[in-house]
């Protein structure tokens, strides 16, 4: 099976729909702690549904893992590739990945070190490894075809449960909860009345997102879509755009005023002098390289030799780099 078409994208609405004439926004409620998630779900979702939908069919970015020719196989590989890391950068790499590896076998036939090159500086690149080991085990246990069962797709490598619902979602048209960052986001938001969701999914947020499925298959599948897409392109973390909302009307978080956010700090994402950065620079000399890697070459990216010895330990430890011999490195070849 194939993903679902989606529509083009086009610029975005400049007005907030309201609700139908003679209807009263639900009100505004603005602690989680004392909402129960199943009750708030079905109360607000049959008001959210129809507009996010048709928001989403008016602005949906035209996509490459959205079009039909994608399959299930390039859904997955997209999902992999976009976990902490905007489109932006992630279509080049998306485009020459599924350019050189169309099928899960094609990759499976290949070193993992291999997919760790082709990753480039998307980072996180035990994401490569990850996807590597899912397109062995595609290959073979399901003769090269990306599973559609949910239990299935999660008793792959590497694949966890937002993974497995958004490809069962995305890919094959299931009624799923898929709860992205930006998705969690808007949940946040539109229902319980925070600007903020919680560091870590909770289970009240699992609980709410059933709670808000809507019942048909198909349109709960395409109200993940759009859900997610409304986070991504309005409802963002910094400088949301409520006149352009669909749902700004009802949201319980404008209607009360938006409260700015008063639970635990929000992580900040530093890069810079990380071992995460000693690490990119590391990888990014065994990428270049297509014969082992000497230590004294490795020793020249980072000035700090504490910092830099354990950042290659790390990878070491992570599968990433293979040690050799007399003092060599490589990405890994098994």
């Amino acid at each position: 099976m194939t993903a679902p078409t989606k529509p083009p994208h086009h610029s975005p609405a400049d007005t907030v729909s309201g609700p139908p004439a003679g209807e009263q926004p639900p009100a505004a409620t603005t602690d989680p702690a004392t909402t129960d998630p199943v009750t708030a779900g079905q109360a607000s979702g049959t008001h959210l549904h129809s507009p996010v939908i048709d928001w989403f069919d008016d602005h949906a970015r035209d996509l490459p893992w959205r079009r039909p020719e994608a399959g299930a196989w390039g859904v997955m590989v997209s999902e992999f590739m976009l976990q902490q890391t905007p489109v932006s950068r992630v279509l080049p790499v998306y485009e020459q990945w599924l350019a050189r590896w169309p099928r899960p076998a094609d990759l499976a036939a290949e070193s993992p070190g291999e997919a760790v090159r082709a990753w480039g500086r998307l980072g996180y690149p035990r994401r490569a490894l990850r996807l590597h080991g899912a397109a062995v085990a595609i290959t073979e246990r399901h003769a090269g075809d990306v599973p559609a069962d949910h239990a299935q797709l999660l008793a792959l490598p590497g694949i966890g449960e937002y993974t497995a619902a958004a490809v069962a979602s995305f890919a094959y048209g299931q009624r799923h909860a898929v709860l992205d960052t930006n998705v969690r986001r808007v949940f946040a938001r539109a229902v319980t009345g925070v600007r903020y969701p919680p560091n870590a999914t909770t289970a009240a947020e699992r609980k709410l997102a059933r709670a808000l499925l809507p019942e048909d298959e198909k349109v709960a599948a395409r109200w993940a879509a759009a859900s997610m897409e409304l986070g991504a392109l309005v409802c963002t973390a910094r400088n949301e755009t409520c006149h352009r909302c669909p749902i700004a009307a009802r949201c319980a978080w404008r209607l009360a005023g938006k409260p700015e956010h008063d639970g635990p700090a929000r992580r900040g994402q530093t890069y810079a002098g990380t071992d995460r950065q000693v690490r990119g620079k590391l990888l990014a000399v065994l990428r270049e390289a297509h014969t082992p890697v000497a230590q004294a070459e490795l020793d020249r990216v980072w000035h700090e030799p504490v910092q830099r010895a354990r950042a290659l330990d790390g990878l070491v430890s992570d599968g990433l780099v293979e040690p050799l011999a007399g003092g060599l490195y490589r990405l890994p070849l098994t």
